[in-house]
This record gives structure tokens, sequence and C-alpha cells, in this order.
């Protein structure tokens, strides 16, 4: 096998992956957005795995070689960003926080997506009295309020517990709850789609099991979507984890950093003029919301093929208008002729 077979199979694998064939596909504003997105994306993550690294002090550290720090300093000196009412180091804070995030993202989303997935899959093919029964039930717990659902949650399933996997566990289980039916719905819908589509009923025909046309004819051409909504989850995870956290159901402070709760402590630092202990915080939110939010709909604007083709359409059209004059005639040689087809 050549040289150039090999480098050509590498490079289709790469243009295939999720992110980089949006990007190349993307034109524009799109493209900036999703650049964007992904830059923030990018700082999070890198600042979730250089935390241990970067951060001055630990997230619940009070106090070094030289003593005790002190309680509401300005930023500057040893304290970058400042330090809390408590006398935690500001900086070292919003870097664990995304630790935290991640953590409970990951272990949310993942248990959302496989509780979802099954259930969406199991409801739609088979149909009858337990689609009908999980239907109820997913549109039940779709009907409350997301945050005050996962209130509830968190209260039933921490039980006062302040270990750091107590309360991961504890917030990570309340956003599964809220997020299990979204993924549900979406599944089963197109699992009510793919069972009508021809090959599908070619199997039952030929005597596939349920299970063989599950997994290997639906299940792939159903979870086509999880990213996109993995990207936009990721987001209301993080305000979730954020308004639990600020509503005081979150994290303590001695388990883990958890920018919620920081928040939650600032607001009575306000009215006094001292800002960086929630201002930083806050940044951090925003900032990583907005990110994984443009990555999220520049995705779904992307895979619509009706919004890419018009973007495209719309650039060819400015660049033909470009290179043609006012009266009709070529203003300059700034496009080549392309050429015709069978010459090389």
């Amino acid at each position: 096998m050549s040289t150039a077979t090999i480098s050509g199979r590498k490079k289709s694998f790469l243009s295939g992956l999720p992110v980089i064939s949006h990007v190349k596909k993307s034109v524009g504003l799109q493209r900036g957005m999703l650049i964007t997105g992904l830059v923030l994306t990018g700082l999070f993550l890198l600042s979730t795995v250089l935390a241990p690294f970067i951060a001055p002090y630990g997230y619940s550290q009070l106090s070094d070689a030289t003593g005790s720090f002190p309680t509401q300093e300005a930023p500057g000196g040893k304290h970058l960003l400042g330090t809390t009412v408590g006398g935690y180091d500001v900086l070292s804070r919003v870097l664990w926080g995304s630790q935290t995030a991640v953590t409970v993202i990951v272990v949310a989303v993942v248990m959302s997506i496989f509780l979802g997935v099954a259930l969406g899959l199991l409801s739609g093919y088979f149909g009858g009295w337990l689609d009908r029964v999980l239907v109820v039930i997913a549109d039940a717990i779709y009907a409350f309020p997301s945050l005050l659902l996962a209130i509830v949650m968190s209260i039933v399933i921490s039980r006062g517990q302040s270990s750091f996997w107590g309360g991961i566990l504890a917030c990570s289980f309340s956003i599964t709850v809220v997020f299990v039916p979204q993924y549900f719905r979406v599944i089963r819908a197109e699992t009510i789609r793919l069972k009508a589509e021809p090959f599908v009923e070619s199997a039952m025909v030929l005597g596939a099991s349920s299970l063989r046309i599950i997994t290997r004819h639906i299940f792939k051409n159903a979870t086509r979507t999880l990213p996109l909504m993995f990207t936009l989850n990721a987001s209301e995870a993080i305000l979730t984890l954020a308004g639990l956290g600020f509503l005081g159901f979150g994290i303590e402070p001695s388990s883990a950093a958890e920018w919620g709760f920081d928040l939650n402590k600032a607001m009575a630092d306000a009215s006094s003029g001292i800002w960086w202990t929630g201002v930083f915080p806050g940044i951090a939110i925003v900032l990583t919301v907005l990110g994984l939010t443009l990555v999220g709909e520049s995705i779904n604007d992307l895979n619509d093929p009706r919004l890419r083709g018009r973007k495209r359409a719309g650039g060819k059209a400015s660049r033909s208008k470009a290179a043609v004059g006012t009266d009709g005639t070529n203003t300059g040689a700034t496009t080549a002729p392309e050429p015709e087809a069978g010459k090389a």
C-alpha cells in the first residue's frame, strides 16, 4: 500500500471528526462563532487539566508558611485575584472550580445519555404499554422546573453529605434526572422514524432478532445528534450546578471548589465595594457557558443543510458580484476560469 493512500486515509479520518469537519464546513460569521466557542472551551478544559500545577494554593487552603491568609484582601501581591470573606484565594478557587464542573458534567451527562438512549430505543421500538408508561413519566418529569427538580433530588440524595464524591454524585444525579427526558424524547422519535425505514423492515423480514436490529441498524442512526446535545447540555449542567451551589444545595467549600457557592458568599461583599469575590467566579461561569453554547449552536446550524447551503450560496453570490462590473463585464482577472471536465 502506498504512502499516498495511507496519508489520504488519515486525512479523511481526521476531516471526518465532528469538530474538525464542522470547522471546514463553516464560513464567515459562523466560522468565527465556532472558533470562538472552541477557544473558550479549550481554555476551560486546559485550566481543568493544569489546575494542580498553576493554582497557587489548594481550594480549601487558608494559610501558608507566612501565616493565615487575610480575608477580603484586594487583588495583588501573593493573591492575584484577592481573597474571599472566608480567607480563600480567589484565583485558586476559580481554577479548582473548573475541575468540579468538568467532573459533574461528565458524570451527569454520561448517565443521562446511557439511561435516555436505552429507554428511548426500547420505547420507540417496542411501543405498546411500555411506550405509553415511559412517555407519561418523561412528560411528568419534563413539566417540572429543572432547577426546582434538581434541588429536590439533591436534598433527597445528599442528605447532608459534604464529601467530595458525595457532593459530586448528589449534583450529578440531580442533573441526570433533569436531562434523561430530553435524550429519551429525541431517541424515541428517531427510533420510531427509523423503524419504518425499508432497511429495518427488510431485517425484520429476514428474521433478525430485536436486539440485533436495535444495536446494528437503529442505534447508530438514532444517536447522530448526541454530540450536539452533549455540548448544549454541558452548558446547562454548569448553570444547574452553579444554581444549586448558589442556593446552598451544592458542594461544601471544604470538599471542593464550586463557582456557585463562591457567588453566594460574595453577595454580602457587593454592597461593601468588594467586587473581586463575585466577579471572577461569575466571569468563569459566563465564559464557560458561552463557549459551550457557541460550539453547540454552531454545530446545530452546520448540521442543517439548508442553513449551510444558504450561507455558501450567499458567499458565492457576493464573490460573483465583486468580479462583475456594473455594466455586466468582468472587471479584472481576480478569478481564474474553472477547468473543463475531463482535462487534467
